[in-house]
C-alpha cells in the first residue's frame, strides 16, 4: 500500500534563543519552509537585529523578550502568540547557556542556573504548547540537546546534565504524546561553530577537530536542516529519538 504523505503547509513555529547562533539558523530555515516565525531572546539587540533581518526578506515573524529562567515565561510567550496568530504547533527548545567549572569550584547557583534554562525551561514550554498540539492533534517538539550527554565533558557537570535531561524528557514526552500524533525528537550537535565556541582557545579547537571523522567543524546550518526535516510531513513516523549532528565524532 503507499504510503500517503501529507503536502507541506505553514505553521506557527517557536524557536526559543532563535535570535543567535544555532537558534537563529533555525529560524531563519524554518521561515525559508514558509513557516509562521516566533522567536525568543534575553537579548533585546539581538532580537531586534534578527527580527529586522527577517522581516526585510519576507518573513512573518514575532519577537518576545523572554528570560527563560523565568517559570512564567512560558505562560507569557504562549498567550501572546495565541492572541495574535493561534496555538504554537511546532516547538524548538533551544534557549541555553553556559556557565563551566571544575565539579569541585562550581558554585550551587551556577549548577542551578544552567538547568533552570536548559533543562526546566524546555519542560516548561513543552507543557505549555502541548494543549494546543494534543487539541488538534498534531504537534512537533524538538529539543535541542548535544553530544556531551552522552559522552560527557570534564568542566560542564551543570550543562551535561541539563542536556542528557533533555534527551530523558524527549523519550517520555514521545511516549505520553505520540496517541495524539505529536511527535517528539531531539538532536545532539557535535562542535558547533557559533559565538559560544568562538571564545575557546585555539589548543582546544584543534583537539575538537582531531576528534571528527570529517575534518570540520559543524555550521549552524547543519543543525537547522535537521529541524526542518523533523517538522516535515516526511518525518511523521519518528518520534523518541535523539540525532546526532556531529561529524561523526560519536560513533558508538
Amino acid at each position: 500500500m503507499p504510503v500517503k504523505i501529507e503536502p507541506t503547509v505553514s505553521r506557527i513555529a517557536l524557536v526559543t534563543g532563535g535570535a543567535r547562533g544555532i537558534g537563529a539558523a533555525i529560524s531563519e530555515r524554518l521561515a525559508r519552509d514558509g513557516h509562521r516565525l516566533v522567536i525568543t531572546d534575553i537579548d533585546q539587540g539581538a532580537l531586534e537585529r534578527q527580527t529586522d533581518s527577517l522581516r526585510n526578506a519576507g518573513v512573518t515573524i514575532l519577537p518576545v523578550q523572554a528570560d527563560h529562567a523565568d517559570p512564567d515565561a512560558p505562560e507569557a510567550i504562549a498567550k501572546t502568540v495565541e492572541e495574535q496568530w493561534g496555538p504554537i504547533e511546532i516547538l524548538v527548545n533551544n534557549a541555553g547557556i553556559t556557565r563551566d567549572g571544575l565539579l569541585v569550584r562550581m558554585s550551587l547557583e551556577d549548577f542551578q542556573k544552567v538547568l533552570s534554562i536548559n533543562l526546566t525551561g524546555a519542560f516548561l514550554m513543552s507543557k505549555r504548547c502541548a494543549r494546543g498540539m494534543m487539541k488538534a492533534h498534531w504537534g512537533r517538539i524538538i529539543n535541542i540537546s548535544s553530544v556531551v550527554a552522552q559522552i560527557g565533558n570534564a568542566g560542564q557537570a551543570n550543562y551535561v546534565a541539563a542536556k542528557a535531561g533533555l534527551i530523558g524528557l524527549t523519550k517520555s514526552l514521545a511516549l505520553e504524546l505520540a496517541p495524539r500524533q505529536v511527535t517528539v525528537n531531539a538532536i545532539a550537535p557535535g562542535f558547533i561553530e557559533t559565538g559560544m565556541t568562538a571564545v575557546l582557545p585555539e589548543e582546544v579547537k584543534t583537539n575538537y577537530q582531531s576528534r571528527i571523522p570529517l575534518g570540520r567543524f559543524g555550521a549552524p546550518e547543519d543543525v537547522a536542516a535537521i529541524v526542518a526535516f523533523l517538522c516535515s510531513p516526511e518525518a511523521a513516523y519518528i518520534t523518541g529519538q535523539t540525532i546526532r549532528v556531529d561529524g561523526g565524532m560519536v560513533l558508538a
